[in-house]
């Protein structure tokens, strides 16, 4: 009797060729399903790489210059309500941020920024900020300037016989003398800080305008005799200035006279241009380049400052090495120097 049964089909039943055809099957299933998975993978990545432009970047340099719109993303890794705000210290700018900022001040704490005594901020320390706020910062910076002032010169009158009574003549046209001044100067921005002398001397002494007084009774008077008379005048200066109308006043009440005058007035202008502080690159020191300045302070304790009690120490070194005020003047004719 035939047996109507389906016959079941095993796996020890399946022939070898069978075999071969399963196997290939699995295989490029697999494949097929590796495949997808390493494009989703490589998909993911490359959009994950195309992250999108903010309208602000704390960490792009180049963000500074981007619109700041209201679409921009949350920055990652920062907390909700984060702040940026620009510092900008001498043109280079920085973002700092922050959560708790109420004003300018807490902005550079944050930042760790120290303001340096004569450094300028706008806004001000205590102006309240937000994104909006651009703080700028001006550093204090020093250089050396160099300047030129004119030292006046003084009119001199002198005497002499080769011109008739009561007759004047221009003898010597004065001219201006320079003084050369080179500061060292403390800026903040356009706005100066701070300037103190480094040095300053005379650069070109002035000439002094002397005019000849005649005393003759002719116009005929010899020339010789003229010679002699100029030569040991040297002349009556009139004070140009305080500090000259002070020590010609003073001079005169102490028992000076116009010709220890006239060769105060003479060295003085040569030496410092009648500047107090004055203070030669030899670091020479005041009206009478002091060799040092604190020379002087057997005169004074304010002999840094005080022209009178500067002048006060010139009288007395002269007369202590030189005899007199006109002894000095003397020797600076013949050496350009006391």
């Amino acid at each position: 009797m035939a047996n109507h049964r389906r016959r079941r089909t095993t796996l020890t039943s399946l022939s070898k060729k069978q075999w071969v055809r399963i196997v290939a099957t699995l295989t490029a299933v697999g494949l097929l399903a590796s495949g997808a998975a390493v494009s989703r993978n490589f998909y993911a990545q490359e959009q994950s790489s195309k992250s999108r432009v903010t309208a602000y970047s704390a960490t792009d340099s180049s963000a500074l210059d981007v619109s700041r719109g209201y679409d921009r993303q949350p920055i990652k890794g920062l907390k909700a309500g984060t702040a940026m705000v620009t510092v900008t210290i001498n043109g280079k700018s920085r973002v700092v941020l922050g959560t708790k900022f109420t004003d300018v001040k807490s902005v550079l704490d944050a930042g760790d920024i120290t303001l340096d005594p004569d450094d300028t901020i706008s806004p001000s320390l205590t102006t309240k900020v937000s994104e909006s706020t651009s703080i700028t910062i001006t550093r204090a910076s020093a250089d050396l300037q160099t300047s030129t002032t004119s030292i006046a010169f003084n009119v001199v009158r002198k005497t002499t016989s080769a011109l008739p009574k009561g007759t004047e003549q221009v003898k010597t046209q004065g001219v201006k003398g320079v003084m050369e001044t080179t500061s060292l100067v403390t800026r903040s921005g356009s706005h100066i800080v701070e300037s103190n002398i480094f040095t300053s001397y005379v650069k070109k002494a002035p000439v002094d305008e002397v005019i000849l007084v005649g005393t003759g009774t002719t116009s005929s008077s010899s020339s010789s005799s003229s010679s002699s008379a100029a030569s040991t005048d040297i002349g009556t200066t009139t004070p140009v200035g305080d500090m000259q109308k002070w020590a010609h006043d003073y001079m005169l009440s102490n028992g000076y006279t116009e010709a220890d005058f006239t060769a105060t007035v003479y060295i003085i202008s040569h030496e410092s241009g009648w500047r107090v502080n004055a203070v030669n690159p030899s670091g020479a020191y005041g009206l009478p380049q002091a060799l040092p300045g604190s020379k002087m302070a057997s005169a004074g304790s304010d002999w840094a400052t005080n022209y009178q009690t500067q002048l006060k120490w010139f009288w007395g070194y002269c007369a202590q090495r030189y005899g007199s005020v006109q002894g000095a003047y003397s020797y600076w004719q013949a050496h350009s120097s006391y």
